[in-house]
């Protein structure tokens, strides 16, 4: 009887020196991690990702902790690592969904493609399956703009905090959603394709936010007189969408046959060329109200353009543009 006692005495105190190594004893890894749980995996499972990733030393001993605490559910997503946590700590920041979140920035002016790339960049998935929902899946928009050819104009500029579990649709949803949120804000319900694609241009064409108003008269005073808008932004955009863009325009960009090509074609876009943000729309929505066809940079980088009304009077500030140059 006394041997058995001793025999489960010494199996207690190893188990408890297992435990207290697996559970206690911190991991300080010496490179940030990313661990990535599924939905519906169980505390084994979970604890041999942690393990395999070097997380924690013990996944059995990490499901023994889980069992005598099953009130606090483990959350599921991407969590990063750094620093030096034992099992406990770890099972903690599980049980709080103390997931990772991936920063996307996406500035006013930014294309599909723009934000494809930035989406990519931040480990949330290929450009190519985020172009894929922003080309087609136009369902997303159609209660604001059933003419819409793509969620081009539509992937409201700002800085989004993803996670690895939501889906591509989910993503491109989400920036989808700030658009019409900041549409309804500031009153845009009608002709929101015109207005879009229009805001896009502007967008494009200044960064000057003071400029705007006066960018958006130039071109709905072309469109009155019906004249071609000749902005260079949609010929780049045609460019891009035919896979031909080489960072600057060529003679062969101004004669492509794109609907996109405003020295080809006149009128606006088929769609939006970028994403514009408030200032843009506002813009597009409320134009400053001048006789001004044309305008030119001022050349001095700072990124403010001279107007005029006449083509004699654009010509000379073309020329003061160039000589500015030299």
């Amino acid at each position: 009887m006394r041997r058995l006692f001793g025999i489960l005495v010494l199996a207690l105190l190893l188990t408890v020196i297992w435990l207290g190594y697996g559970l206690l004893l911190p991991i300080s890894p010496d490179q940030p991690k990313f661990v990535l749980l599924r939905s519906g995996w169980s505390a084994k499972r979970i604890g041999k990702e942690l393990k395999g990733a070097g997380v924690i030393r013990s996944a059995n001993a990490f499901a023994v902790l889980h069992y005598f605490n099953p009130h606090k559910s483990l959350k599921a997503g991407e969590y990063r690592f750094e620093g030096s946590e034992n099992a406990v700590a770890v099972r903690d920041r599980l049980a709080r969904g103390d997931i990772y979140a991936h920063t996307v920035v996406v500035p006013e002016g930014y294309n599909m493609f723009d934000i494809a790339q930035a989406v990519q960049d931040a480990g949330l998935g290929s450009a190519q399956d985020f172009l894929k929902i922003a080309r087609t899946d136009t369902s997303l928009i159609h209660s604001v703009d059933p003419q819409a050819r793509s969620l081009e104009g539509y992937l409201f500029p700002d800085t989004y905090e993803f996670t690895r579990t939501q889906s591509m649709h989910d993503i491109v949803a989400m920036m989808v959603k700030r658009f019409q949120q900041e549409a309804k804000a500031i009153g845009l319900s009608e002709n929101v394709h015109s207005v879009v694609t229009m805001a896009s241009i502007v967008e494009k064409e200044t960064a000057a936010p003071e400029e705007r108003p006066t960018v958006a008269s130039v071109y709905y005073n072309r469109l009155d007189r019906h004249m071609g808008l000749a902005a260079d932004p949609t010929v780049v955009y045609a460019a891009l969408l035919d896979g031909r863009y080489r960072g600057t325009i060529y003679q062969s960009d101004l004669q492509a046959a794109s609907p996109y090509n405003t020295y080809k074609y006149a009128g606006l876009p088929p769609g939006p060329i970028a994403n514009p943000g408030v200032a843009s729309l506002k813009a597009a929505m409320n134009p400053a109200k001048t006789d001004y066809l044309y305008f030119v940079a001022e050349g001095k980088g700072n990124g403010h353009h001279r107007f005029s009304s006449s083509y004699e009077e654009h010509e000379k500030n073309v020329l003061a543009y160039r000589r500015g140059q030299h």
